[in-house]
């Protein structure tokens, strides 16, 4: 049992959180900017993408389903790859839409043209 997860062994809390979470949240940060919302609207959906997620660890490994803590570090990885999500279609979005003014510089990044 560590600070992050409440499993015997940390594989679980990769599996569920980080791999499944994670992916459900960078799912939702790039839905969120395609339809050009702002950053902002990644925090309720990170908090409600780690009820989700806690359920999940509930419902499969017998978890704790009402816990602060778990369910805060939860939300924290979802709030992360969400905003990691959000940035790069956000990045995208800019160099596709705005081509005459701004370039990619990285996967998450856009800056203005020369």
């Amino acid at each position: 049992m560590g600070v992050f997860y409440e499993e015997e062994t940390v594989w679980l809390f990769l599996l569920i959180t980080v791999l499944i979470g994670g992916w459900m949240s960078w799912r939702t940060g790039r839905a969120l900017a395609a339809v050009w919302k702002s950053v902002w609207w990644v925090i309720p959906s990170a908090l409600g993408l780690g009820l989700g997620v806690r359920f999940l660890h509930f419902a499969l490994f017998d978890g704790t389903l009402l816990s602060a803590h778990f369910w805060l570090v939860d939300s924290s990885v979802c709030a992360l790859f969400g905003w990691l999500g959000w940035r790069f279609e956000r990045t995208a979005a800019m160099a596709r839409q705005y081509a005459f003014a701004f370039e990619k510089t990285t996967p998450f990044r856009f800056s203005r043209k020369a």
